[in-house]
This record gives structure tokens, sequence and C-alpha cells, in this order.
């Protein structure tokens, strides 16, 4: 314990030094930066949906549980399709027998149609041939028609992912028997995401009006790539619902997270340090500062990250000047302790 006081000490210490330190540095000014209100927003995916049955069969195959990642079009269940195959084994026989049986009507319209110009038939029988042809073109269609749709039920029977994402819920286990309707597997996407916040009616028409947000995740800063505005307030709470449209892939962030997210409602001055100047020693922030002839390891308390700078809350001055590289300054301090 003792060690480590005289270490930090040795750190903390000021030295005397030339008046031309060889690191560069950087003098700490106030510079315009958004003001902004921030309040808790929760994560949702937009791309996120529940898979139900759409013919009925039991379940012969799940290949994938919660959290596996599936790409987009691949086979996700598959049902028993005795049922279905069948079913299209009779429409194409239906089909056959109606192909046969309109050549057959069309062709005996042909021959009644010619003795008809002769006038060796009646007009009852030659409306009779013409009605039995169309009939059969008829059933020939609705026959076609049960084909598609035999085909479409055995191809329900193969359920496959609309889109690439992660299972969330399984519904239905291997050998259970399902309807029409009923819900198999629910997934969803991470890489579209957005931010759902509920903004005071005080509050809307500037957030509204400049139209720009930031969600933090930890130490990060996303700037939202858009905003959807709900047209009505909640009358309840007097807020209006505002979603946050995130880029895609922007962070490591999952559905149902809180987060803050700020709105920009107009500008102000903020005291800002290069992000690559801060020195990070567990939960200890600080900066490298020179005053003219003096050296210092110095704490700082930071705010927020904005683009490349951190708000300076408390440790710093405007006009002070800080090392841009901590390590040249710190090897330097060392150099000179060296020294007394």
């Amino acid at each position: 314990m003792n060690r480590y006081l005289i270490s930090m000490a040795a750190l903390l210490a000021v030295f005397p030094v030339a008046a031309a330190v060889p690191f560069d540095t950087v003098e700490v000014r106030y510079d315009e930066a958004p003001r902004e209100r921030i309040w808790d927003g929760r994560i949702e995916a937009v791309n996120r949906a529940t898979v139900s049955a759409q013919t009925s069969g039991r379940i012969a195959e799940l290949p994938y549980d919660v959290n596996d990642f599936v790409e987009q079009g691949t086979v996700i269940m598959r049902f028993t399709d005795t049922e279905q195959r069948a079913a299209l084994g009779r429409a194409e026989a239906s089909f056959a027998e109606a192909s046969a049986r309109l050549e057959q009507a069309a062709q005996e319209f042909e021959r009644v149609s010619n003795m008809f110009e002769n006038a060796t038939v009646s007009q009852a029988r030659f409306d009779q041939a013409k009605a039995n042809r169309d009939s059969a073109r008829a059933r020939l269609e609705a026959a076609r028609s049960g084909v598609e749709t035999a085909k479409e039920q055995l191809e329900y029977t193969v359920v496959r992912a609309p889109y690439a994402g992660i299972v969330s819920e399984r519904h239905v286990e291997l050998g259970e028997l399902v309807s029409p309707g009923q819900p198999l597997i629910s997934g969803l996407s991470l890489q579209s995401l957005r931010v759902n916040v509920d903004v005071p009616q005080s509050m809307f028409h500037a957030v509204h009006t400049i139209g720009k947000a930031f969600v933090y995740v930890g130490d990060e800063r996303l700037a939202a790539e858009s905003l959807t505005f709900f047209p009505v307030a909640d009358p309840g709470s007097n807020t209006f619902r505002v979603r946050v449209n995130l880029p895609d892939g922007a962070a490591t962030l999952y559905p149902g997270m809180f987060v803050k997210v700020g709105f920009v409602v107009g500008e102000t001055k903020r005291l800002l340090v290069p992000g690559e100047a801060v020195v990070r020693r567990s939960e200890l922030s600080a900066v490298y500062v020179a005053d003219g002839e003096r050296v210092a390891l110095r704490q700082v308390r930071l705010g927020r990250r904005y683009g490349e700078h951190y708000e300076v809350l408390a440790g710093l001055g405007e006009g002070e000047a800080v090392a841009l590289d901590p390590v040249d300054a710190g090897i330097y301090l060392k150099e000179r302790a060296a020294q007394q």
C-alpha cells in the first residue's frame, strides 16, 4: 500500500522544466457544442416477427433454438407432408382429367361446328357442343388452381427465415402437431435498431424543430440517423413518442435495453479537451498540464464526449495547456524524477 502511494505521489509530483517541453501541447478552450436534454429510451428491433403455421402437420425438423443466428431464407422448420403430397397428387390427377375432357370437348365442338355450317345439325346441338367445351375449359382452370393451391400447401410445410436474425423464442417442440395460425418461432434482427423515447410536451417543439439526437452507450456516442415523431400526445403523461432511428450495426445493442438519449435543443459553450490527451487509471481521469516551466498530472472530472473531445466539468481552466501524447509526457516526468 505504501509503495503504491509513493508511486502515485511520484506521478503527481510537479517538476520544474524548461519553457519549451519536448512534447506537443494544446490549449483547453471553450467551443460551441450542442445543448442537450436527456431522457431514457428503450431499444427495439426494426425487424421482428413471429412466424405462424400456414398449414397443418406434425413438426419433423426443428434445427434452431433461442439465441441461434439464422441467415435469410434458411429452413427453420419442416412439417410432415404426407397429407399435402397426397393432395397435390389428387389435384394433378384432376388437372390431367380436365385437360383430357377439354381436348375431347374441343374436338366435338369443332366437328359439330363444321356440321352446323353445312346445316346438317340444329342450332340446339351446336349450342350444346359449345357449352360442353366452355364447361370443360372452366373445369380445367379450376383444376389448375387446385394444383397451385396444393403446391402452395406443400410449400407451407417448409418454413424459412424471412430475414437474417436471431431466434428470440420458440413456441413449439419437435413432434408437436400444429394447425394454421399457430405461432411457431419468433425472431429479430440486430442489424437495424431504434429507440423509443417519451419527450415531455414542453420540449417537443424544440426537439421537433432541430431534429437531432444522440444515443449514449457507455462512453460511446451514436448520432441518430433520423427521427420519427408521433403526432399524438399521451393524455396521461403529456408526452410525445419519438422514435430514434439508429444506423445499421452502429453498436452492440440489444432490444429491451434502456439507454440515454440526448436531444439537441440548442447550442452552448463547453470547455473541451481532446480525447487523446486523457489518461485513464482505473476510475481516475487525468491530463498532463504544462504551465510555463512546470508539468503535472492533474485529475479532471469529465462530462460527455462530443466527437473527438470530452467536456471538462472540473479540474481545468480555459487557456491551460495539456499534453496531446500522455505517454511522452509520462516518460518525460519519469526521466525528470530520476534526475532528482
